[in-house]
């Protein structure tokens, strides 16, 4: 009878462990179907109606949810911000000198279009052109006609025009420097008016410390964080050399490699704790209009998890595209979204921060215009005690979600065991009443 009662409770173990796997399933992969469309005016705000992989119109996030909206107070580090890789390479641009471009396009819209959708980090490549400063790619390290896109200050003066409509926004540009002019960026950067919202080098932490609070930045009107590639400028113009306070993944197609997460040559490795800014680099060699919609979605996120576990447990302050309104869903904004909600409040979305909230006593996630992404343990590296108390990870899979997570399957499974284990010393019990009975009637 004691074999029976064995061979029950592995049958009943098993039968357990198929109804976990089944159920843990059902949590982590069945989700929702993604909103198909007609036009824009069918999907929520901060969405577009497109087609991308899929071949399916759906509706498309490209706005994050601004984290200051939800928690003021906290240092610029304490947040994360969607960047834009050469903001000023559009599709369908003409050349401001008249000529054709022979160039890379990166994004699809205007800089003043992203910053409207809520891009709140540019990177800029500017040279000596035409006794100017211009943004451009160039060719053998010189800017040609046809690798030309416009003058600087045309893009400045859009940074200006958006910071004085909007005086609670921080904007961040990184510039890949390549002016040689004397104080050329210093009087470009004047004469777009942008002087006024300098946030000073002197506020900026080169030590690891956090950084001032974002209400500290709007109070001073210092609302324009301004990076160069170039370290002697720090000195000569009082423009930050970037890698003094950035640490940055591998730009291109090898930093896009899965379970790898390198340094570019010029920042310290991404586990520096004495720089403050964590900057994720996401984008091929070449930009690629078509694919970008595979590249803003899995692994986007995928690179974002195993990045964090190079990063000393830190997630991105900034992550950077190509083409940010391409994805199959939830794309770089969602990305964003989740960065931001691990910083701010140690939850798995921004929507379920609020001011004063002890850190990880995590809510609902609210109502909002567009919906919340996936979130699941991540599988790229076991998890660390930073990680546990914070979610995790953001999963793999992209397509929206109930947002269910590892703690209710561990629950679960703890459920069935406990059943499972009595259900066997029942049985037991049982067993050895009827053997007794057995033998006194022997």
């Amino acid at each position: 009878m004691f074999n029976f009662a064995s061979n029950m409770f592995i049958a009943i173990l098993l039968t357990a462990t198929f109804l976990f796997i089944s159920s843990s399933s059902a949590i982590v992969f069945n989700y929702p179907e993604i909103q198909s469309c007609v036009n824009d005016t069918t999907c929520g705000s901060g969405s577009l109606c497109g087609t991308c992989s899929a071949n399916v119109s759906r509706c498309i996030r490209i706005q994050p949810h601004s984290p200051i909206r939800k928690v003021r107070g906290l240092p610029f580090n304490r947040y994360s911000w969607l960047m834009t890789h050469n903001s000023y390479a559009r599709m369908g641009h003409k050349s401001d000198t008249g000529s054709v471009l022979l160039a890379p396009m990166n994004q699809q819209d205007s800089v003043t279009a992203q910053l409207n959708n809520g891009v709140r980090g540019l990177m800029l490549d500017m040279y000596d052109f035409e006794n100017d400063i211009w943004l451009c790619h160039a060719f053998h390290g010189k800017c040609y006609n046809y690798t030309a896109f416009q003058p600087a200050i045309n893009v400045l003066k859009e940074v200006q025009a958006f910071l004085e409509e909007k005086p609670t926004e921080i904007i961040t540009i990184i510039i890949q420097d390549y002016v040689t002019s004397q104080s050329g960026l210093t009087k470009i950067f004047k004469a777009s008016g942008l002087g006024k919202f300098w946030f000073p080098v002197s506020r900026m932490p080169n030590n690891g410390s956090d950084w001032p609070t974002v209400d500290s930045m709007i109070h001073e009107n210092q609302r324009l964080v301004v990076f160069t590639s170039k370290s002697s400028k720090e000195a000569s113009e009082g423009i930050a050399y970037v890698w003094r306070y950035v640490v940055g993944s591998q730009y291109g197609s090898e930093g896009m490699k899965n379970g790898s997460c390198p340094n570019r040559a010029e920042s310290e490795p991404m586990n520096t704790t004495s720089r403050s800014l964590v900057l994720l680099n996401h984008f091929p060699d070449t930009p690629d209009f078509i694919e970008s919609c595979n590249h803003n979605s899995a692994p986007l996120i995928d690179m974002m998890n195993t990045c964090h576990e190079a990063n000393g447990d830190r997630w991105p302050n900034f992550i950077a595209v190509d083409f940010y309104k391409r994805s199959d869903g939830g794309g770089a904004p969602a990305a964003i979204d989740f960065a931001n909600g691990q910083l701010v409040c140690g939850c798995d979305s921004i929507d379920s921060c609020r001011p004063k909230m002890a850190f990880g006593d995590c809510t609902a996630l609210e109502a909002s215009p567009a919906e919340a992404p996936n979130i699941v343990a991540s599988t790229a590296a076991p998890l660390t005690a930073s990680a546990t108390r914070t979610g995790g990870g953001f999963g793999s899979s992209f397509a929206n979600s109930s947002g269910q997570h590892l703690q209710l399957d561990l629950f679960a499974l703890g459920i069935i065991f406990m059943g499972a284990s009595v259900f066997f010393f029942s049985i037991s019990e049982l067993a050895g009443e009827h053997e007794a009975r057995t033998r006194s009637s022997q």
